[in-house]
């Protein structure tokens, strides 16, 4: 599909510069821009690209100043924001590009299963009993929706998801591929002789709410009774893990490899980085920030909070902190001489 520039322009409330009729099937990065292509030029770093660039139609703000004229062939379109404008143009051409509807075969969906309008669904899909699923909901190749369970409108899962009985995904999710969302937590118990365990039933869910995103391969355990809860909001990046009966606030955003132990309660807007590991029965406050490769294992109770170490502790202390570990070969270096003109046999 394609677009003019007097589209675009018109779209994003630009002022059109060059020719209007002019079009694009595709995006690029300037420094790469290619025939037919659109990109955008954000950052002042890049401003020596607008003058070699070869796609056709380029997104600048309305201040930029030009030294001299740009390739013909391009287009400039001037507008407030650039980064913002590109943003909101990549967000549609992800729609176009995913903006599929029907249901293939093979899949399967059984018979007392409710699915909305305009649905799509993937083939090898799997649809369980008594599952409802909402308006607009694009379910990829195979994807596995346990029984009971309910999926919200606007939801996408990509190929390979894994959704297992009774769990709950809101509106305008996206959980991207071989996710899985409700496998069994980790629960096993001693038994008397101390020589081996017995698994504890997890009989509970995992309830997601609206406009989570999750990268692929996490894995969210279900609950062993009540539920496991992502909260309006949560941003989850790839190969996370969420253990049964934790509860992520909203709008937290956690990191690549973080895993959370049981029961643990994250407020909401917390932002948590990569490798993070956060042990279980812990209450971490709303709006605290831990440093990728903390490690946590203790509440962290002050709102706000930046921490950072394992074990982690405020950021400040620990920056200062850091300064005395580098020190140590030299100190102990300097304490031996020390030592040695004190006590020389």
């Amino acid at each position: 599909m394609e677009f003019s520039a007097q589209q675009i322009a018109e779209l994003l409330g630009g002022i059109l510069e060059g020719d209007g009729n002019v079009s694009v099937n595709n995006l690029s990065k300037i420094e790469e821009g290619a025939p037919k292509t659109l990109s955008f030029l954000a950052n002042p770093a890049y401003t020596n690209f607008i003058y070699t660039t070869n796609a056709s139609i380029v997104i600048v703000n309305k201040s930029l100043v030009l030294d001299k004229p740009v390739k013909t062939g391009c287009t400039l379109i001037r507008v407030d924001n650039p980064y913002e404008s590109f943003a909101k143009l990549l967000e549609i051409y992800s729609e176009f590009k995913g903006n599929k509807s029907g249901i293939e075969q093979p899949s399967f969906v059984s018979a007392s299963a409710q699915m909305g309008k305009d649905c799509y669904l993937g083939a090898f899909a799997y649809i369980g009993n008594n599952v409802k699923i909402g308006n607009n909901v694009k379910i990829y190749p195979h994807v596995y929706v346990g029984d009971n369970c309910v999926i919200g409108d606007n939801t996408i899962l990509f190929p390979g998801v894994k959704v297992y009985f009774d769990c709950i995904i809101g509106a305008n999710c996206t959980i991207h591929a071989s996710t899985v969302i409700g496998s069994d937590g980790f629960g096993f118990a001693p038994n008397q002789d101390g020589q081996a365990f017995t698994k504890v039933p997890q009989i509970g869910n995992v309830v997601i709410e609206d406009l989570v995103e999750i990268g692929s391969n996490a894995s969210i355990d279900r609950a062993t009774l009540g539920s496991t809860i992502l909260r309006k909001g949560v941003k989850l990046d790839n190969l996370v893990q969420i253990a049964h009966n934790v509860e992520i606030g909203e709008n937290t955003v956690i990191a690549g490899l973080s895993g959370v132990a049981g029961s643990t309660k994250v407020g909401k807007n917390c932002m948590i980085g990569a490798q993070v590991g956060i042990a279980g029965h812990l209450k971490i406050a709303d709006g605290v920030k831990i440093a990728g490769q903390s490690g946590i294992g203790g509440n962290i109770e002050k709102e706000n909070e930046i921490v950072q170490g394992s074990p982690a502790f405020n950021i400040g202390e620990f920056k200062r902190s850091y300064v005395l570990f580098r020190s140590l070969p030299k100190l102990n270096d300097r304490v031996f001489e020390l030592s040695k003109k004190i006590n020389p046999k």
